[in-house]
């Protein structure tokens, strides 16, 4: 394993005082799940993971943010984050996304974007996996995996074929496991000493960025490997984790580009974005844990509304 990664984070780079929302890039989430049983009745409902992931990159800095839904749930999905677009996919009779309805509004809402998050509140079923399959094969942007569609990938056969993208991969230890029982890894992901080498091999074996979640986050690229020290235990509930995917590719269609979209005004790689995002997470679930004098009870949603603070305050 390669020593640890002692390297400051990088500041943010200055945003242009003249620029407009084009300037600071569109995120496309590709998430949610309005699952019925064959014969109608109702399944599991997933609105806000996509929504959490939207407003997390727009409080980030990001000029756009759509969220690519299940038609059933995209008014809902609106609803909770109104500054974001909705753009619905055609189901079939399960409530799944239609593989190829979403690889057609896939390819059209990629065509203008600087980053994509896959994965929040998708479910399971083979047109997930087609969708994340999808997502992880195109080259145009950098991609955040996240949740079910690491779960989904974890089901691919030779996996590390199908992997073109610029990824971040946001696993905590379950996923994690699945996806390296497939690709035959061995390490422990919840063993506080071999986190880091966990990280670093599947950041190796797939040519990603690695996020593995958990007490000290661990961000490898497969050569450098560093570990958070901001956040704790406040960060132990549901949707914190589409925050931190939803506040990766928020910074990453800010300030990292890729092939023909690369642009000297986009000064930081992939592996710095990520750890920039990483440490931002913790530090607003600690700015919320100040404010309220309590370690537990915050919500995801006042996470990512606490993002700016910790991101662009004035006076830091």
């Amino acid at each position: 394993m390669s020593a640890a990664d002692s390297s400051p984070l990088p500041p943010l780079p200055p945003r242009d005082p003249r620029g407009h929302k084009g300037t600071f890039g569109t995120v496309v989430i590709v998430g949610g799940c309005a699952g019925s049983s064959a014969d109608g009745a109702s399944g599991r409902l997933m609105i806000g993971a996509p929504a959490l992931a939207a407003t997390a990159a727009l409080r980030c800095g990001c000029g756009l943010a759509k969220m690519v839904v299940p038609a059933p749930i995209a008014a809902a999905a609106i609803t909770l984050c109104p500054s974001a677009t909705g753009v619905p996919v055609a189901v079939d009779p399960t409530g799944e996304m239609i593989a190829s309805e979403a690889a057609a509004v896939m390819d059209e809402q990629f065509a203008a974007a600087q980053a994509i998050v896959v994965g929040p509140g998708m479910g399971g079923g083979q047109s997930v996996r087609a969708v994340a399959l999808r997502c992880v094969q195109q080259e145009e942007c950098p991609v955040v995996v996240d949740a079910d569609a690491i779960n989904a990938l974890a089901e691919v056969p030779e996996l590390w074929r199908d992997f073109k993208a610029a990824a971040v991969l946001t696993p905590h230890p379950g996923e994690y496991r699945r996806l390296a029982d497939r690709l035959n890894i061995r390490a422990d992901p919840t063993e506080t000493k071999d986190r880091p080498r966990a990280a670093e091999l599947l950041a190796q074996r797939l040519g990603c960025i690695v996020a593995l979640k958990g007490a000290g986050t661990v961000v490898s690229d497969g050569q450098r490997t560093w570990i958070n020290t901001s956040g704790g235990s406040v960060l132990a509930t549901a949707g914190t984790g589409d925050v931190l995917a939803g506040l990766v590719a928020g910074l990453s269609a800010q300030f990292v580009s890729l092939g023909s979209r690369r642009a000297p005004t986009k000064p930081l790689d992939l592996y710095d974005a990520t750890r920039i995002a990483v440490h931002a997470h913790g530090l607003a679930a600690e700015l919320w844990a100040q404010r309220h004098r309590a370690g537990a009870g915050m919500l995801a949603m006042e996470l990512a509304d606490l993002l700016p603070e910790v991101l662009w305050a004035q006076d830091r």
